[in-house]
């Protein structure tokens, strides 16, 4: 299945966001589902245009995802507890996937993104197998179930196919996790590399976290990854235990460990890098290694507030995810990702608007593999969303703040166009491939809930 493009269609945008600032009355020409021309200064909508009201966007990309977690949503907020607590939860759930199941809950779930002007999700993707490890016919139903999913919702997709092989160091997979492993890092390898790209499909790799990969095997993985010239994303110190646990297996912090192991590096992802120490903010920058902030779910489950104004200072490019989609939101994680560092130093003003939606958009569209995408600019994938500027949260700021009124003000509800390969997705609220989103998300969870 792919993502259908259009072949030559125009677009007026009422107000553009055009990296730095806003420029109203913008024309833009799609061929084959590419930015062809970019024409400002069109105060009125050409004969035969798609006529976009509001703040149009570059499509934003979600760089961490797991799908499955949006079944969660509600259910994890009853009682109290802590991470590994919530971690019981998501493994009863992820025990109740097939591909057929999975397949519908994703395809809910990336409409869902559509939705809130997501046209890219980097999917990081663990549960291979069936119950108690056995392969299916096709061993990457469950991957395939979600590259389908996404084109089918209309949007992009980066499969960071995941390997995890162990419970902690030296650890076997306890029973959930045993449909997550491969039993070796190379026989993940010989597994992913049968996965094929698509047009709306890139295939990237992941290192779960450093329990979940032996040392000796994290090579592997990257050097899969580096031939390929694929992204790389790995958990990386969400938690204290796991710092904790690596320091006295190894004598080390997980960042170092990586780094000792060739896994660091441009196309690498960590994912949260909440509880680093100096060394290992500077390992990070100093590699060029990116740094994809969660901020929604790292305040749901209590992980802390993560460095990222230091890792950002220190050369570590930042992105966003809604990781366990406690809610779906990149306008809600790029705004919490400022809000968080206001409480945690008492100062306001570390992102500029225009570095917010950069880590929302084009930055989080790099770390996923999808270098032309996240600009309204000639040459670019005609990837875009737009924001109305007139509805109860968004009315009354001048349209030259328009990317402070969507970051600080805004939310997902406020989309009212997304528009992939040239294509729209979402028109006027509504979603186009799935009509009735919500009926499929209730659907989908109900299904998995029995």
């Amino acid at each position: 299945m792919q993502v259908t493009t259009a072949a030559t269609r125009t677009y007026w945008l009422e107000h553009a966001w055009l990296g730095t600032y806003v420029e109203p009355g913008v024309t833009l020409d799609v061929r084959d589902g590419r930015i062809a021309a970019l024409r400002p200064g069109t105060p009125t909508p050409p004969p035969g245009a798609e006529i976009l009201r509001g703040l149009t966007l570059p499509g934003l990309a979600n760089a961490h995802s797991h799908a499955f977690h949006r079944a969660l949503r509600g259910t994890v907020q009853v009682g109290s507890g802590t991470f590994w607590t919530w971690r019981e939860v998501m493994y009863a759930t992820a025990a109740r996937l097939t591909p057929d199941t999975y397949h519908a809950l994703a395809r809910a779930v990336y409409a869902e993104m559509a939705l809130a002007g997501i046209t890219a999700v980097g999917e990081f993707h663990y549960v291979h197998h069936a119950p108690g490890g056995t392969r299916y016919a096709d061993p990457n139903a469950m991957g395939e179930a979600l590259i389908a999913a996404a084109a089918e919702a209309g949007i992009r997709i980066t499969l960071l196919d995941t390997a995890y092989l162990s419970s902690g160091f030296g650890q076997p997979p306890t029973t959930p996790q045993l449909r997550f492993s491969d039993g070796t890092a190379e026989a993940w390898a010989e597994r992913c590399s049968v996965l094929k790209e698509q047009d709306h499909a890139r295939i990237g790799a992941a290192i779960h976290s450093v329990r979940a990969v032996p040392a000796d095997e994290l090579a592997t993985v990257a050097r899969w990854a580096e031939e390929r010239r694929a992204p790389l994303h790995v958990h990386l110190s969400e938690q204290t235990a796991e710092n904790d646990a690596c320091r006295e297996t190894h004598g080390r912090t997980p960042t170092r460990l990586l780094a000792d192991h060739g896994v660091l590096g441009p196309r690498t992802t960590g994912v949260h890098n909440t509880h680093l120490t100096d060394e290992d903010i500077a390992l990070l920058g100093g590699s060029g290694t990116g740094t994809c902030m969660c901020p929604t779910t790292e305040r749901d489950l209590a992980d802390g507030i993560g460095p990222a104004v230091a890792l950002q200072q220190a050369g570590s490019p930042l992105s966003l995810g809604s990781d366990s989609h406690a809610v779906i939101d990149l306008l809600e994680e790029a705004r919490a990702m400022e809000l968080n560092e206001r409480l945690r130093t008492r100062t306001r003003g570390h992102w500029t608007a225009a570095a917010l939606l950069r880590a929302a958009s084009a930055d989080g569209h790099s770390a996923l593999g999808w270098e032309d995408a996240g600009a309204l600019e000639p040459g670019a994938l005609a990837d875009f969303t737009t924001i109305a500027l007139d509805s109860v949260r968004t009315a009354g700021p001048l349209p030259r703040l328009g990317a402070e009124t969507a970051v600080f003000a805004a939310s997902a509800a406020d989309v009212s166009h997304t528009v992939v390969g040239g294509r729209h997705v979402v028109r006027d609220g509504e979603h186009s491939l799935v009509p009735d989103a919500p009926r499929a998300l209730a659907d989908a969870v109900a299904a998995l809930r029995g």
